[in-house]
């Protein structure tokens, strides 16, 4: 396998809006990003996916785009977007640009033409069905709650929406919507970006009459194409956003010998916490044996035809320190590091959500009027209607709304946490006095210290990037044990994933020297040996 740079690069996700505000309206932008690099910098990463700043109505915060070539205001202009891009290369940061073309806004030039009259042109850049028997034409249900189908009162058609009605789906079987997506892609990387993070791109071949959205028959085809007509020309990492893959789909993506994709996002271990067969609002607890084996499956599994995404955190996702951590004072470093830690020292690529680096966490909120994210609030008023209970629906939104991970960044204890000296357009988290960049910086034991020694780490030992993967100790119901090793070199893993001790009882192997802990004086024999509550120790073997 040729090496590639993002292999054994560190990726640091942006979601603009909460990031830093430059100009006091509330809402973070693109100088708000170019003043913060040296921080991200010092953090150590290699690459910045940038959550969308094109043109778009913002009915999905950015994830419905009018324009693909030109930047939205409120975040600035295309000479700020390139300004951003030069300022990354001179600190070795690249921009993964993230790629949305499942769909569009209805507010893009393409579909309100498209609207006109079943005779227009842009009619087939999108699908329509005629009603049956008077309804939608099929139960295909949206996303974001409801059908997925939108009557266009003007042409009497349904046009298809997996997503919100403002957000109708691209026609991909269209060969002018193909050569469209390539445009507007090339127009980018000229500009000298990264890479593209590709949103839901595991639907664009959807065949909407037979109910398949995941997975199409002709999904591999496009990708291939778009390989060969864009990216494949430049030195960048592609990664796709892949809800139903199993290791086998996610080889068909990221081997490198089919020229698709770079990697993937695969989801498996983020739905473990919702009850099978339901959606991610129905929660259960997690099984922390099931957890380790599809994490370890992953490991394993893709072998050298395929590459991994490891992540805890994105914008779609809560907050990992409060989902499977311990959010509480005592608890929420060192299972912040301890979580950090089991990612990180995996095979694949580490991503690092904004904030995650700090340890920020969930924000609880006592009604909807709080709620900004239309999934939740769609939910919300879905459930309402099917008899459920308000604190319930609020109970599962403050669990895995998408508004926990959209927070503002807290830099200092000054007002808004130093986001913006205007009103914010997300409340922050009431722990940013405490809990902020500043406090972290100025404390050598910080989880951000901590981040950056994991970077550290995967940077100066080929181990962590190349090494195999062994599981010791699956069916533990404390630990998460697992060995790494490439040639003679061998390092061991080991956490406690819950709040009390828990004692080793596996394979006794010598300890050369501890490589990483998150408590002091950790214990250097493994007879016999407890982990204190959430610490995690990386051992070097002899």
């Amino acid at each position: 396998m040729e090496k590639k740079w993002w292999q054994d690069s560190v990726i640091y996700q942006i979601y603009p809006r909460s990031f830093q505000d430059s100009n006091d309206d509330g809402i973070g932008d693109l100088r708000g990003i170019i003043k913060r690099l040296d921080y991200l910098k010092k953090l150590g990463i290699d690459a910045i996916w940038l959550s969308p700043v094109y043109q778009s109505p913002n009915d999905d915060n950015g994830y419905d785009i009018s324009d693909y070539e030109s930047i939205l205001p409120e975040f600035g202009t295309m000479e700020d977007m390139e300004e951003l891009i030069a300022e990354g290369k001179k600190r070795n940061i690249k921009f993964i640009m993230d790629l949305v073309v499942n769909h569009t806004s209805d507010e893009h030039p393409w579909f309100i033409e498209a609207k006109k009259s079943k005779e227009n042109p842009y009619r087939d850049y999108y699908i329509w069905r005629d009603p049956v028997d008077g309804k939608e034409p099929n139960d295909l249900q949206s996303i974001f709650s409801g059908s997925a189908w939108e009557l266009d009162e003007t042409t009497g058609q349904y046009y298809l929406h997996l997503f919100s009605k403002k957000q109708p789906d691209l026609n991909w079987e269209n060969p002018a919507v193909q050569q469209e997506v390539w445009k507007l892609m090339n127009f980018w990387l000229e500009k000298g970006i990264g890479g593209f993070r590709m949103d839901v791109i595991d639907l664009v071949g959807k065949i909407p009459d037979q109910k398949i959205t995941g997975n199409g028959p002709r999904l591999h085809e496009y990708l291939k194409k778009m390989n060969q007509e864009t990216f494949g020309k430049y030195d960048v990492m592609t990664v796709g956003e892949t809800w139903g893959a199993t290791p086998e789909i996610a080889k068909l993506y990221s081997n490198p010998d089919r020229q698709e994709l770079s990697m993937v996002f695969q989801f498996e271990h983020i739905g473990l916490d919702e009850q099978p067969g339901k959606s991610k609002w129905d929660y259960q607890p997690l099984d922390f044996i099931k957890l380790k084996r599809v994490l370890s499956k992953w490991q394993t599994e893709l072998g050298n035809e395929g590459w991994n995404s490891l992540f805890w955190n994105n914008h779609d996702l809560p907050r990992i320190i409060s989902r499977w951590g311990n959010d509480s004072p005592e608890y929420r470093e060192l299972s912040g590091k301890m979580l950090a830690t089991l990612l990180h020292l995996m095979k694949g690529t580490p991503y690092i959500y904004q904030g995650e680096e700090i340890g920020m966490i969930n924000t609880p909120v006592s009604s909807i009027e709080e709620i900004d994210d239309i999934e939740s609030i769609n939910m919300y008023q879905e459930r309402i209607k099917q008899g459920y209970e308000s604190k319930d629906i609020l109970k599962s939104i403050n669990r895995k709304g998408r508004d926990n991970a959209r927070r503002p960044m807290q830099w200092d204890d000054s007002l808004n946490g130093g986001f913006t000296k205007g009103k914010p357009w997300l409340s922050l988290n009431e722990s940013y006095p405490e809990l902020n960049v500043e406090k972290a910086l100025a404390d050598p034991n910080s989880i951000f210290y901590y981040y950056q020694q994991l970077i550290t780490l995967r940077k100066e030992n080929p181990l962590v990037v190349w090494g195999d993967y062994r599981e010791l100790l699956p069916d533990d119901p404390y630990l998460f044990v697992y060995q790494r090793s490439l040639a003679n070199e061998k390092w061991l893993v080991m956490a406690n994933f819950y709040n009390k001790p828990a004692t080793y009882h596996g394979e006794i192997q010598e300890i050369d020297k501890v490589v990483l802990s998150n408590y002091p004086n950790p214990p250097q024999n493994l007879v016999g040996m407890t982990l204190k509550p959430y610490e995690v120790i990386v051992f070097k073997l002899k």
